[in-house]
């Protein structure tokens, strides 16, 4: 099996990062510098037409977008793992969650992210491709920005009520939306009023596996 894994620090590739540290896979990895443009080179762009990461080239075949990947790997490794359902109805709720998580929720946090004042953005060499309005920047977006990203996180917090994790036991789903609650957590926004969903990204985060990644 060839499997090469295009990333950069500190960006959604951490996801996938996650949950191929989950599934134990070794890969190769190569890291993609952002703020050198790195992504909008010919070559990554004969990978990834969209110029992000993450991405994935399996025996050939290049597959993007993070939701896609996790349920890709899901699928091929993770039943065999125990990390992901056999088809079926549970097999549905997973993928129903990881579509949702990057649709909804991180379309949501996104935009808290966008309308934060620079400084708080974090690293501005990671941050460098993005395109920010002074609309966005305005206090209006950013009161519907973080409404929109509370009524999704109740979402989330009704789903996980009277579950450890999202379909039960712990899946692939958990490792993906733990990536986007985790940088929800970091973007100046209280999770507090979650309950269910801060113990459930404190179970996630106790898993060998990202608790490796995190104290690296």
């Amino acid at each position: 099996m060839s499997l090469t894994f295009y990333s950069a620090p500190m960006s959604t590739a951490s996801i996938t990062e996650a949950v191929l540290a989950e599934l134990g896979i070794n890969c190769d990895r190569i890291n993609l510098d952002l703020s050198a443009g790195d992504t909008r080179k010919p070559e990554y762009l004969k990978i990834n037409p969209n110029g992000k990461v993450p991405a994935i080239v399996h025996d050939g075949t290049a597959i993007w977008e993070s939701s896609a990947i996790t349920m890709y790997l899901g699928e091929l490794f993770g039943v065999e793992a125990k990390l992901y359902p056999a088809p079926g109805p549970q097999r549905g709720e997973a993928m129903k969650w990881i579509a949702w998580g990057n649709v909804n929720l991180a379309e949501a946090a996104n935009r808290v992210f966008q309308s934060l004042l620079p400084e708080k953005q974090g690293d501005p060499a990671t941050n460098a491709d993005e395109k920010v309005t002074s609309e966005q920047k305005s206090a209006i977006a950013m009161t519907k920005a973080k409404a929109d990203l509370a009524d999704c996180l109740r979402i989330l917090d009704v789903g996980l009520e009277g579950r450890s994790f999202l379909i039960g036991k712990y899946s692939l789903a958990d490792t993906h939306l733990q990536g986007i609650v985790g940088w929800v957590g970091m973007l100046d926004f209280d999770l507090t009023p979650f309950a269910n969903v801060t113990g459930w990204l404190q179970r996630c985060y106790q898993r060998p596996a990202i608790a490796k990644l995190m104290a690296g």
